[in-house]
């Protein structure tokens, strides 16, 4: 059997701000170390519960936080960018199962460094769906008939992912304070209940069902200003709204609405405040 582990870092516990995720900060070389631990005991446990082969994709920023001399030997590492698809690079119906660590909650939602891709995003829909980082990519997975099978991440993170997936397990590594604050297990309890949840999810899999992806999904992205929906639009089939910072793009399957949702967030970013 094969799982695929995507691996954020704004979830991992004790990371509650700016300075443990961003490479140019001072405890950013501190988040990478406990952002590999968690991984390592959620990898360990899944090949104790008989996973065969464990693929895990680097899915925050620049995508090369994770510190492969630290990883799991017997792990494959997918890093760095530009990746196609982004946080489920790889991700194909050859997997019986994934996992998403370190994710966190969607745009404007309570949560730690809660966001959706970049901070220029309002809000994100499929139809009519408010989706996050963790239900785009649970779609994807979702397509190619995997399930998701747990969350780990904040308070916030687990009960997005259990309002979306019937049956997930989730691993609450801590508790939302504020947006830049939390109650956090300490690393080693943390790693407890990985490996403890990971256990059980493995149990649980054949009771959960893959998010299956409606046909022929209609992106909406609402960023924080026009000049960002300006440049989104610029993506030939994009419609933006009157008088409103809203894009809206008409998809053939959600493989084609996630690869548009890269390249509309790629461009916003071009945008400036001033």
């Amino acid at each position: 059997m094969k799982l695929y582990l995507s691996v954020d870092m704004e979830g991992i516990t004790g990371l509650v701000d700016q300075t443990f995720v961003d490479a140019r900060e001072r405890n950013y070389t501190r988040g990478q170390k406990l952002m590999t631990d968690e991984a390592n005991h959620v990898i360990e446990a899944a090949f104790q519960q008989g996973f065969k082969e464990i693929v895990v994709n680097d899915s925050h920023s620049k995508m090369n936080n994770l510190v492969i001399e630290r990883l799991h030997p017997e792990a494959q590492l997918i890093s760095g960018d530009v990746k196609p698809f982004s946080m489920v690079q790889g991700l194909d119906d050859t997997y019986a199962g994934a996992m998403f660590l370190g994710y966190h909650s969607r745009a404007g939602r309570r949560g730690v460094l809660s966001h959706t891709m970049i901070f220029g995003v309002r809000n994100m829909y499929i139809n009519d769906q408010p989706i996050g980082e963790l239900g785009f990519n649970a779609y994807v997975a979702g397509h190619y008939g995997v399930p998701l099978l747990m969350v780990a991440g904040d308070d916030e993170t687990a009960a997005e992912a259990e309002a979306l997936i019937p049956g997930i397990t989730t691993a609450v590594v801590k508790r939302q304070i504020s947006r830049t604050s939390a109650l956090c297990l300490t690393p080693e309890k943390a790693g407890w209940l990985l490996r403890e949840k990971t256990k059980q999810a493995i149990e649980n899999r054949k009771n959960v069902k893959p998010l299956t992806p409606p046909e022929n999904p209609v992106l909406t992205i609402e960023f924080a200003n026009h000049g960002q929906a300006e440049w989104a639009g610029l993506m030939p089939g994009t419609t933006i709204e009157e008088n409103e910072p809203v894009v809206h793009y008409q998809a053939r399957d959600i493989l084609e609405a996630y690869k548009a949702m890269i390249v509309m967030t790629e461009l916003a970013m071009k945008a400036t405040f001033c």
